[in-house]
């Protein structure tokens, strides 16, 4: 579904209309139809597409329990003239965690929102790659923060953070991961209302568990891998609650809000309470390769799936 979104937008670029065009197959596949394109309104790019299960009436019913009715699809970046200069700037936004001011997203969630209200969130799976899984992220957050907990699935999500999981020396790994926390935790209560630690969005999330993919060679997504462990690690020795502070903000935001170049409002688009962390350790070792979405369906990949939920 994702795929078909990029070669969507790739029709778009060349004009390959009809017989000619490449994207239809994606779906068809699977026994969906092509039901919505989501427009960037500044670059008029196709970001996103909603697509309707028309199962053949030879399927069971077991496997049409099991499937959604609609799937919403984000892609991420595309490296052409048409979308380039727009695609990296909602990038170079996502790290500097404004992703969520920009317009794009704000569609992606209005059509969420509109799925949502027409056949309950249910009947609905979001899915994305790279900065598309962030706008995915984004509209399963804002449902979430509704009782609404939408199925994603989301394939090399951005962590922007310091590579901390490219230590080698796992001891001083550790030992970097702690610092972080209680630094990040301190300021977090020297900056913070103790009324909004107690109860906050953050918290509002932790029923949704997302389904995240990550390759351990791709520095873009890597540190979630870390980021799961490591507050698995805290729970163990005691420190559940230093890292429960740690992990609702991040100290870029907490650094920007003290200085007020950034609504205090806005939390870190990547931290999430809980997720399905599925990792591939069937790296290449060449980071275009580790991050494109073609890995996730390659034959005999090694593949190690961990619940985290708090």
């Amino acid at each position: 579904m994702v795929q078909g979104v990029y070669i969507l937008e790739k029709d778009r670029q060349v004009q390959r209309k009809g017989p000619n065009a490449l994207a239809l197959p994606w779906w068809t596949f699977f026994h969906f139809h092509l039901h919505h394109t989501l427009i960037d309104d500044v670059d008029h790019s196709i970001f996103g597409a909603i697509y309707e299960f028309k199962p053949p009436s030879s399927m069971s019913n077991n496997t049409l329990h099991r499937s959604p009715r609609y799937v919403i699809a984000f892609r991420g970046t595309i490296k052409e003239p048409d979308t380039l200069i727009r695609d990296f700037y909602l990038d170079f936004e996502y790290c500097r965690n404004g992703l969520h001011r920009t317009s794009r997203p704000k569609i992606a969630i209005e059509a969420v929102r509109n799925m949502v209200a027409s056949v309950g969130g249910s009947k609905i799976w979001l899915a994305g790659h790279s900065l598309g899984s962030g706008i995915a992220l984004l509209g399963g957050k804002a449902m979430a923060k509704n009782d609404i907990f939408i199925e994603s699935f989301l394939f090399n999500p951005p962590f922007p953070s310091a590579p901390i999981e490219r230590i080698k020396n796992k001891k001083w790994k550790e030992r970097l991961r702690v610092a972080g926390s209680m630094l990040t935790a301190g300021l977090a209560v020297a900056t913070m209302d103790i009324k909004k630690l107690s109860f906050d969005s953050f918290t509002a999330l932790s029923a949704w568990v997302p389904c995240l993919f990550v390759n351990p060679c791709d520095k873009i997504c890597l540190e979630y891998v870390g980021y799961f462990e490591h507050r698995g690690k805290m729970e163990d020795i005691g420190a559940g609650i230093i890292e429960q502070l740690a992990t609702q903000t991040s100290l870029v935001s907490l650094m920007m809000n003290a200085f007020g170049k950034e609504p205090e409002d806005s939390e870190p688009l990547h931290l999430i309470p809980s997720a399905t962390l599925t990792v591939n350790y069937s790296p290449t070792g060449n980071f275009k390769e580790d991050h494109e979405i073609h890995q996730w369906w390659k034959p005999d990949l090694h593949l190690k799936s961990e619940l985290y939920k708090y």
